[in-house]
């Protein structure tokens, strides 16, 4: 087949090698010239997705995967085009910015021919396929679904670091606006992915029909949203066991040796592209869903809570105090700031009077200062810390690593509890 693949972000590149990989010809579309040309280089344009750099050095040379910022250069004659381009939401409002998909749809539809296949795999607010795209590229292509083309929603399920694993492990969900479309979306995906076998679930691991596209939008949704609304709920049962001096860890690990009870981790913040997001398109869709609401809002209160502890260790202030926050990241060994609760955390300690500086092993000091942070070397002194990232490095520090520190607040519990005897350690819940 030939395929088009529109974004090549962390999702889209690696989900283009994979369709290459299947022995079909393959064209990125990017906005970002230096992706494309890196690309075409066969040299990957971000750091840490495994596999990715071995495949793309087997590919490119073959001709089975080339990249380009046109359009034109790559959807007429495909027989399929999946967008992954990205959807942003309001930090302030929660309201979805449809801009650049718009955009991408609309260049689409421009070069859209006959008998195309085209796969949403951006996670939408329920409706937006049926409601907002398809109309759309009707209108610029002139085009009918259902006739000349087939619009489904398929959406991505993997974690940036292990796409090619994930896409293997768990089953595609597609839903179309027509039998025909669903048909053809099965057929494709299954010409391009390979699953494993999965003997724990009702009905073989592979591309699952869920009926229609809206349903395939809630399933992404509700997936995401379940694991946010879990983390606010043992958020708030954290907050309650350090009130009464509580471990909550330990009634956690309690709860959960029961078959039925499957309860998340508390910790100082939900970052990342999707569970702090896709609560939000849900609640673009249903806006009074008070339990999503509720947790979301909880969890987003963390870095904060966060700060308060610290605050309350260090005497009741941390004004006039050095304050190092450990890890930019939103998640250990990721090398990605999106939603990161990095930014609450250090805007919480400036609001209060602290001097913040941070440090994140993935990131140089040139790029922490383009934050607009102070860089921080480990060996500096400081009056505290806070763990924000769960990286690997930070699982062995110690007090004497952190020259003057006086309190340490864990936010992700990774450090071990026996080389903190003689300083304040904070672990949220416990």
């Amino acid at each position: 087949m030939k395929i088009a693949v529109i974004a090549m972000g962390k999702i889209g590149l690696p989900l283009a090698v994979q369709f290459a990989s299947k022995g079909h010809e393959v064209t990125g579309v990017d906005v970002n010239e230096a992706v494309v040309d890196s690309v075409n280089k066969g040299i990957e344009p971000f750091p840490g997705e495994a596999e990715l750099q071995d495949r793309l050095s087997e590919l490119v040379p073959a001709g089975k995967l080339r990249a380009t910022t046109d359009y034109s250069d790559a959807v007429p004659g495909a027989d399929a085009v999946v967008i992954v381009v990205p959807l942003f939401v309001n930090d302030e409002t929660w309201q979805p910015d449809f801009g650049w998909m718009d955009a991408a749809t609309r260049s689409l539809a421009e070069n859209l021919t006959p008998g195309t296949l085209v796969s949403y795999e951006t996670t939408l607010p329920v409706g937006t396929t049926r409601t907002r795209w398809v109309p759309l590229i009707e209108e610029v292509s002139g085009l009918k679904e259902g006739v000349d083309f087939h619009a489904v929603f398929s959406p991505e399920r993997v974690l940036t670091g292990r796409v090619f694993r994930d896409l293997r492990a768990y089953p595609k969900l597609i839903g179309g606006l027509s039998e025909a479309g669903a048909a053809q979306a099965r057929e494709f995906y299954e010409a391009v992915l390979d699953f494993d076998e999965r003997p724990d679930l009702d009905q073989p691991n592979g591309v699952w029909d869920l009926g229609s596209a809206e349903a395939s939008e809630l399933a992404k949704l509700a997936e995401t949203t379940y694991r946010d609304v879990n983390i606010g709920l043992a958020n708030q049962f954290a907050r309650f066991a350090d009130r009464n001096g509580i471990d909550v860890y330990k009634v956690i690990d309690a709860s959960n040796s029961q078959p039925y009870s499957h309860i998340h981790r508390p910790g100082i913040a939900v970052g990342g592209h999707c569970i702090p997001v896709y609560p939000r398109l849900y609640l673009f869709n249903d806006p009074d869903a008070t339990v999503v609401r509720s947790a979301r809002e909880a969890n987003a209160a963390m870095p904060s809570y966060a700060v308060d502890l610290a605050a309350a260790a260090l005497g009741g202030s941390v004004a006039n105090k050095t304050v190092a926050v450990l890890g930019a990241a939103y998640r250990g060994g990721v090398k990605e700031t999106a939603f990161s609760g990095v930014f609450a955390t250090v805007a919480a300690l400036q609001e209060r009077g602290a001097t913040v500086v941070v440090h994140d092993p993935m990131y140089t000091d040139d790029e922490l200062a383009a934050f607009g942070w102070t860089p921080y070397t480990i060996g500096e002194p400081v009056d505290a810390a806070v763990i924000q990232a769960d990286h690997a490095e930070y699982a062995d520090l110690t007090p004497a690593q952190l020259p003057g520190i006086v309190a340490l607040v864990d936010g992700r519990n990774v450090t071990d509890a026996g080389a903190w005897t003689s300083i304040t350690r904070i672990v949220i819940g416990a």
